[in-house]
């Protein structure tokens, strides 16, 4: 006699022995200094990460709403588009920038070696980069004290900017002061 409640459990990822299957990142979506909506977690090998993509999957910044917002971070919001393919590949993560505008990275990774001036780097629409370097960052963990000017260091994570650059060779001095930015939280590597 069969079970007429198997259908219940068909799926296999229901099942309490199936594998959990974890996320490798978090994405926090900042405009200014304020966190817009909650942590999206990623599980996909890889994210679009957009304002307004017809028919797109994946994290879309248009839906997050906030009460009151800026003129600038209204018009940067506009400049996001098809915004960027984040992708976890073997070795690191990379940034593919699909907007119309360039976004501006920086990470642990990208720093240089001893330095204890931040390096953002600019990347232009239509190219590629990649955000976090997993040798590097193993080699990063096992030596040097971590010294950013910029706020707390987090040794995993990564911060993409829309539009608007920060540093020392930009206006703005902090990633906070940018109007439409992004915080990428590596849960482990590989």
């Amino acid at each position: 006699m069969t079970d007429p409640f198997s259908f219940l459990v068909s799926d296999a990822s229901l099942s309490p022995d199936a594998p959990k299957q974890s996320h490798w990142c978090n994405i926090a979506y900042w405009e200014h200094r304020t966190r817009v909506g909650r942590l999206y977690p990623v599980y996909q090998p890889a994210v679009s990460i957009f304002y307004d993509l017809p028919q797109g999957t994946g994290f879309c910044l248009g839906q997050l709403s906030l009460d009151q917002r800026s003129s600038t971070v209204q018009r940067t919001r506009g400049k996001i588009g098809y915004g960027l393919l984040l992708s976890k590949e073997p070795d690191g993560v990379w940034a593919y920038n699909r907007s119309q505008h360039p976004i501006f990275v920086n990470s642990p990774t990208l720093d240089v070696p001893g330095s204890h001036s931040l390096v953002v780097r600019k990347v232009m629409s239509g190219y590629s980069i990649k955000v976090f370097d997993y040798e590097r960052s193993s080699m990063l963990r096992h030596g040097a004290e971590s010294k950013l000017l910029d706020g707390p260091y987090d040794p995993n994570s990564v911060r993409i900017s829309f539009a608007k650059g920060w540093g020392p060779c930009y206006s703005r001095q902090f990633i906070t002061s940018c109007p439409c930015w992004l915080e990428i939280l590596l849960n482990n590597h590989r």
